[in-house]
């Protein structure tokens, strides 16, 4: 079960005329803090984010099915949205705790910053160009005026600390 304060923080995102991805991202963001807790394992870091997703799509959020997904993701994704609308029945005791027990005996190097972030760059490997740049050009858009010279005073200092780490070689 997702907390509220995720929840909180999907609607307000939603509010915010943010994407689906970014509201889904509240989301697997708990499960990869809770693998990291220890409070349970997961097998790889793409375990964590299905998890998060779906539970993303049990609360209502409309994240999009990938077309090359294989026909069990789409099912369970349905399965997930059917449960959004008919306000998310309980799961029995015996199953949420069966599924607890098989996560609780996977490793927490899944949600590992190391794991994470290989799988983020192979994630964005797969994606073209053209899908990169449309994602930051609508990461912009909604971002506010705030938020881009925030984004932009962020980024000068960046470069203004890169510039003088290669000064020092």
């Amino acid at each position: 079960m997702p907390e509220r304060k995720t929840v909180a923080r999907a609607e307000r995102d939603k509010k915010q005329g943010k994407s689906a991805s970014t509201q889904a991202g509240e989301f697997v963001r708990e499960q990869v803090e809770r693998v990291r807790e220890g409070k349970h394992g997961v097998r790889s870091a793409k375990q964590a984010v299905a998890i998060g997703l779906s539970e993303a799509r049990r609360a209502g959020v409309k994240v999009p099915t990938k077309s090359s997904a294989s026909s069990a993701t789409k099912k369970k994704a349905k399965q997930d949205e059917a449960k959004a609308k008919e306000g998310g029945a309980r799961k029995s005791a015996k199953r949420s705790a069966a599924s607890t027990r098989a996560l609780k005996r996977e490793s927490t190097a899944g949600a590992s910053h190391r794991a994470m972030a290989s799988q983020g760059r192979s994630a964005a490997r797969k994606r073209t160009a053209a899908d990169r740049s449309a994602a930051a050009k609508k990461a912009a858009r909604t971002k506010g005026a705030e938020g881009r010279s925030a984004a932009a005073k962020k980024a000068a200092r960046t470069r203004a600390a890169n510039r003088q780490a290669h000064a020092h070689h």
